[in-house]
């Protein structure tokens, strides 16, 4: 079945849908995108990934092409016209297609480019690697220092989860300066042998998850203790859990990073809890 895809304000069959060769997001990674869950046919947390989109589009000084109202219908005329019960939907915005290639930025009248596409994840919520949990290795961050804005540049990220696959692992967790950035496209978090929650606080060096604001907020209100502060690889190998948060993986258990099992090797009572909180509340508050 051709899936249908949304392109400046069209949508189309995946196979006629087309960009320009001069499109800044094929040439420069000039671009930034989103992506949203689907459960049972809804939204998970829309308002936060476009809240996340408008603050990425100002950060990079790009124009909004189309309103948070507007972009919610497009979501759910993707999710009906393509029958998507669970499964993710795909938002990239560039700064458009100019006449030809420069690096500066083209004429302000130059419409920014907008593309939507769904991803059929049947089961989305019922992965089992949640019950087994992944592994992990780390990796020097090489990547460039705003890491707050969700840009479309992700060779390095790619990168990681590869070398992650080389080693016959699931992901990678990035370390700069000692300590744990987060990881190719999830945010990460230590349970320490007391019980606290550890994940690095925000600032440029991470992407603000909005998984991972929902999860702390939900682990606060169950009376869990949060501290965001950074952790060592090493602090994270003696801790008794470890798990990521992200948009399509919501709470993963972490079983082994770099070859040595955190805690007991197997998945923890906290991810656990927090996974199925996380769940509960985003199905009632899905749109």
């Amino acid at each position: 079945m051709t899936r249908t895809v949304y392109l400046n304000g069209a949508y189309l069959p995946e196979n006629e849908a087309k960009v320009s060769i001069f499109d800044r997001g094929f040439l420069f990674a000039d671009g930034v995108y989103e992506v949203t869950s689907v459960l049972n046919g809804k939204l998970v947390d829309f308002d936060g990934h476009a809240k996340r989109l408008d603050r990425s589009l100002s950060e990079l000084e790009m124009k909004t092409p189309i309103s948070t109202e507007d972009l919610l219908k497009v979501h759910r005329q993707l999710v009906e016209r393509n029958g998507i019960v669970d499964g993710l939907i795909y938002l990239q915005i560039t700064r458009g297609a100019p006449d030809d290639r420069d690096f500066a930025f083209p004429p302000a009248e130059t419409e920014p480019t907008i593309v939507l596409f769904t991803q059929n994840k049947p089961g989305l919520a019922d992965a089992p690697q949640a019950r087994t949990g992944i592994k992990v290795i780390s990796v020097e961050d090489l990547r460039w220092g705003r890491r707050d804005i969700k840009t479309v540049q992700l060779l390095y990220p790619s990168l990681g989860k590869m070398a992650a696959k080389k080693a016959g692992c699931d992901d990678a967790w990035m370390v700069e300066d000692g300590v744990v950035t987060e990881g190719t496209s999830n945010n990460a978090y230590i349970v320490t042998k007391q019980g606290t929650i550890v994940t690095r606080q925000l600032s440029n060096d991470i992407l603000h998850g909005i998984t991972r604001a929902a999860v702390l907020r939900f682990a606060r209100e169950a009376q869990m203790k949060v501290e965001e502060r950074p952790f060592t690889i090493a602090e994270a190998q003696d801790a008794a859990e470890a798990f990521i948060t992200s948009a399509s993986a919501f709470v993963m258990p972490v079983v082994e990073i770099d070859g040595t099992p955190v805690g007991e090797g197997a998945v923890g009572p906290i991810a656990t809890r927090l996974r199925e909180i996380y769940l509960e509340e985003m199905h009632k508050a899905a749109v």
